[in-house]
């Protein structure tokens, strides 16, 4: 397969002592209400719950009965409500509405909210103006990190990239100082700390006074994370905003992984009833194929399908001994693994329908030529195309925040063409989408014959100093999302192949994109490892206005005695794509170094920064060319242990962006 890799990359850390402790940190709040109690759980809270603690743990420090937080409260005859939520106003109004009627109707219970991953003074506000902050004890679990994967940890906020990176809301970096905290007293001093962007610099210089306070935990300990490297999305929105054609992606994109598991539906399991799936390592098909690039996958599972089919004979040969020992040791494991690949392979299948009713190839070509700069009037045109035939609404806003970026904004003439088209087609309710997209700079439109410069420094004139600094930070917003071409050009993303790129044995990181692109900000933490710093990339860092820093600890840098110089935690605050996990996965064999991944947000398909109204990030990306047509058997396991199974003809496809979420009220 396409990561041979290197057998001296060091292994991640043990995330696992992180479920453990929130585990016990959660048990610990429960029993301080003793007796049976009812627990209300916020609905984005269920899933990482149920990867922390079971239902069945619940029940064992009882938990009498669960509820989803929802609009209308359960009727319950229980004398103790406890309340598992989000620092959430429109929450907690919710919560002294229940206090609020069973005050009326004479009712006397004991109330208990705890907020994770911390408690907002605003939310503490709210109770006492609806007057039951006297009723209710109020408590945090501090439940920072999920770990996702043997390499994967996630902080699971999904409301992190609107409030942060649309509203300004900075109440999240004191939950990412924290984590970083957690982590540093865990797994000891990390050797060397880079970031870039304004909340990176932020989160660090927070988890440095944290330190400080409680005089450094985890001083002393023998480091197993070498270096930390922080990066804000919104240094890479073009890696974010392309189509995805790594399995892990496009599975997310089609079916929408969250914490860690997926939903496969009838279309996939060829039945009546949806099954549950953890997609991590110990899943041994979906490990091997879960960076690979699509059109790689069907050749794996051709193969495995026949090498289980041949395992599955040897019983036709062994004594009874031996068969014996097949059933007690092999047979289990055969089937499940049978299970599982006959669950990948109705997955391909589904999402080849998926794609196949886009058009997902002049898609593909379309995001190639934005990212080259080539036939951009030519892709202005597939993309008002798209949107006049009501594709998708997804889809169109993607393509044209793409357009956007690429282009240091659209001309006047096509911004107002397009939004009036789009609005035509997807209706008026989608101006504030708009709005919110030019607020980030996503979508913006080129100023006629002025600079941003030049509009800075006028604005600037007619307000104070503190108030000029923040509209300088919102003009150096947009500014570093102006200069792609540039930025493409230093840093070589777009890379010149003679004759076809192989997509099995690639040898950089633009396999994640069909070898069209290689991720920005995957390269940018490769050429700062490789350079220990950010000398070199002055020019870069200019065309970026990335705040960037490059910190050491010198008790710790250079011991070449410890293994953990060579594993790096990439922290990306605002969320990350599958194709970026699998880039740094394929550096990290490549140069014999171990990565851990950290999202701060999850873009949901997500998944993972849940963002703007009327729009909410996907972990998405990836281009492709045109690709082989190949043939999978779908196999079934028959009562005789047979694999049998018509053989279909499937053809890669890949898949979308960006979802649809309502405004909600923190």
């Amino acid at each position: 397969m396409a990561f041979a890799g290197r057998r001296d990359v060091p292994e991640a850390p043990d995330f696992g002592i992180l479920k453990r402790l929130a585990r016990d940190q959660l048990i610990y709040l429960l029993e301080q209400l003793p007796g049976k109690k009812d627990l209300f759980i916020e609905p984005d809270l269920m899933s990482p719950l149920d990867r922390i603690a079971n239902v069945s743990i619940l029940k064992q420090h009882e938990v009498d009965k669960l509820y989803k937080v929802e609009s209308r409260p359960a009727p319950s005859a229980s004398d103790q409500f406890c309340f598992l939520v989000r620092p959430r106003i429109k929450t907690m109004r919710y919560i002294a509405d229940i206090v609020n009627a069973d005050k009326m109707s004479g009712r006397s219970r004991k109330y208990k909210i705890i907020f994770s991953p911390q408690k907002f003074y605003a939310c503490e506000m709210v109770l006492e103006e609806e007057g039951v902050f006297g009723d209710v004890t109020c408590d945090e679990w501090s439940f920072y990190l999920l770990p996702l994967d043997e390499d994967i940890i996630s902080m699971e906020l999904p409301e992190f990239f609107r409030d942060y990176f649309l509203e300004g809301d900075h109440c999240w970096i004191n939950s990412i100082a924290r984590a970083l905290q957690l982590l540093n007293s865990l797994y000891g001093p990390f050797g060397k700390a880079y970031g870039i962007g304004r909340c990176a610099k932020m989160s660090y210089e927070l988890w440095r006074d944290l330190e400080e306070e409680s005089e450094g935990d985890g001083q002393g300990r023998k480091p197993e994370i070498g270096n930390i490297f922080l990066m804000d999305r919104d240094m890479d929105y073009v890696t974010a905003l392309c189509s995805q054609v790594v399995y892990e992606g496009l599975v997310d994109d089609t079916f929408r992984i969250k914490c860690g598991s997926v939903d496969f539906g009838p279309d996939v399991t060829s039945s009546d009833k949806s099954i549950k799936v953890l997609l991590n390592a110990q899943d041994k098909v979906f490990s091997q194929i879960r960076n690979e690039h699509f059109s790689s996958v069907f050749g794996f599972l051709s193969q495995k399908s026949r090498n289980l089919q041949a395992q599955y004979d040897r019983r036709r040969s062994m004594d009874i001994k031996q068969m014996k020992n097949f059933v007690s040791q092999e047979l289990k494991g055969l089937k499940q693994e049978h299970r599982l690949l006959s669950l990948h392979i109705g997955a391909c299948e589904s999402i080849m329908k998926k794609k196949t009713k886009q058009d997902f190839q002049e898609m593909i070509k379309a995001e190639h030529s934005l990212l080259e700069g080539f036939d951009i009037r030519e892709s202005t045109s597939f993309i008002e195309e798209h949107i006049d035939r009501q594709v998708s609404p997804i889809e169109s806003l993607r393509l044209m925040c793409l357009l956007s970026i690429t282009e240091n904004g659209l001309i006047p003439k096509d911004y107002r063409s397009l939004k009036t088209q789009y609005l035509q087609s997807y209706g008026p309710e989608h101006l504030l989408t708009f709005h919110n997209l030019k607020r980030i700079g996503l979508l913006t439109e080129q100023s006629a014959g002025e600079t941003l410069t030049a509009v800075e420094s006028k604005v600037s004139k007619l307000v104070t100093d503190r108030a000029a600094g923040k509209i300088t930070d919102a003009f150096n917003s947009l500014a570093r999302k102006s200069n792609f071409r540039a930025i493409s050009k230093k840093l070589g993303l777009i890379p010149r192949v003679d004759g076809e790129y192989d997509l099995k044995m690639p040898r950089d990181m633009a396999y994640v994109f069909s070898g069209a692109y290689i991720p920005l900000s995957c390269k940018i933490i490769e050429q700062v490892l490789e350079r220990r710093g950010w000398l070199g990339l002055e020019e870069v860092m200019r065309l970026l206005n990335g705040n960037e820093f490059s910190i050491s600890d010198s008790t710790v840098e250079d011991n070449p005695t410890w293994e953990s110089q060579r594993v790096v935690l990439a922290v990306f605050l605002g969320g990350c794509t599958f194709s970026e996990i699998a880039a740094l996965r394929f550096l990290g064999k490549e140069r014999g170094r171990s990565r851990s991944g950290q999202r701060d947000a999850a873009c949901p398909g997500s998944g993972s920064g849940q963002g703007l109204w009327g729009l909410s990030w996907s972990r998405r990306e990836a281009k492709q060319q045109p690709w082989l047509v190949s043939a999978v058997a779908k196999a079934h396991v028959e009562g005789d242990g047979e694999m049998r199974g018509p053989s279909r003809s499937v053809l890669p496809w890949n898949s979308t962006a960006l979802g649809w979420e309502p405004g909600r009220e923190r």
